[in-house]
């Protein structure tokens, strides 16, 4: 009935980044040595990252929330700290198509094995 606690949905986010020619490898690196772990220090939560097997440029990672404050706050942990702003923006620059950045976000269907 109305009283049952509703199951608490998990909010996915789908990141799928083109890399300038010739940085793949680079960015890989960055991401796996320096962005995901810092994320992860910081409470993120970060399913999978992936290149492209046919598509040379194509980056892809899925983060995972609890739910939309949840991702608001790790939002603002990450992207307002002072190392993200001075240290890690900044080569993002340098490797990421930032215009080609397409973020999708996701809800599992019941029978899911990501939860």
């Amino acid at each position: 009935g109305a009283n049952q606690i509703k199951e608490q949905t998990m909010l996915f986010e789908l990141r799928q980044y083109r890399i300038k020619p010739g940085k793949r490898n680079e960015w890989v690196e960055f991401m796996e040595e320096t962005i995901i772990p810092f994320q992860i220090s910081q409470g993120m939560v970060v399913v999978g990252s992936f290149v492209g097997e046919q598509e040379d440029d194509l980056y892809v990672w899925i983060r995972r929330f609890e739910s939309e404050e949840d991702r608001e706050a790790l939002y603002a942990k990450v992207y307002q700290s002072d190392t993200w702003k001075n240290e890690i923006a900044p080569r993002t620059h340098e490797m990421l198509d930032r215009e080609r950045i397409h973020v999708t976000r996701l809800t599992p269907t019941p029978k899911s094995v990501i939860r």
